[in-house]
């Protein structure tokens, strides 16, 4: 947790680095989410659950020299495809800072994103019985956790951000309810933004 509170440290100096004349874009975002959570052992038989996010983003940039940051508030759903039993999903806030860089043409450009993220559980059940698991039968989500993002994609004319962004859980998701086992979040993104 350190290490995330550093890194968002980093964010906002690098922020206040930022020019005052900066170019400042709110808009939406939103896109598919492919996750799966890993666990310190096998425990459980799973697949990739799918969900969706969407939220109002802001980005700031320096005008000239392409490095700034973008910030969203994400209404995500996240979990567990098990296999043999009815999906674990949870629906959480994700709130994702990112230093950015963009290059290329002023029609078309590329971009590439990196930074730490926050979410906090807003739904799904708290406890999810899991049947015929050395989990036991109880697995219980956690209330807040934390991770990283990468990301990438191109932006055209100004205005549209299309691009995949992979999350990396470095706190736990899910425990047992004996917290012997724990599992983080990780997955893929395909976004799409729409800036004012």
């Amino acid at each position: 947790m350190k290490k995330i509170v550093g890194l968002m440290w980093l964010v906002v100096i690098a922020w206040m680095a930022v020019p005052a004349q900066a170019q400042v874009k709110l808009g939406i975002k939103g896109g598919l989410n492919v996750s799966s959570v890993h666990f310190n052992k096998k425990v459980i038989g799973k697949d990739n659950v799918t969900g969706f996010n969407i939220g109002p983003m802001m980005e700031v940039m320096a005008p000239v020299m392409g490095i700034g940051f973008d910030a969203a508030l994400l209404y995500s759903q996240k979990g567990i495809g098990l296999k043999s039993e009815k999906d674990v999903k949870n629906d959480y806030i994700d709130v994702p800072v990112n230093l950015k860089w963009k290059f290329g043409l002023p029609l078309v450009k590329g971009y590439l994103a990196a930074g730490p993220y926050v979410s906090f559980r807003v739904g799904g059940d708290k406890y999810s019985h899991v049947h015929g698991s050395d989990v036991g039968p109880r697995l219980k989500a956690e209330g807040v956790n934390a991770g990283v993002n990468l990301g990438a994609g191109v932006e055209l004319v100004r205005h549209l951000q299309v691009g995949f962004n992979y999350t990396l859980g470095l706190t736990d998701d899910y425990v047992d309810a004996e917290r012997e086992w724990n599992g983080k979040n990780r997955g893929w993104s395909v976004m799409a933004a729409i800036l004012f």
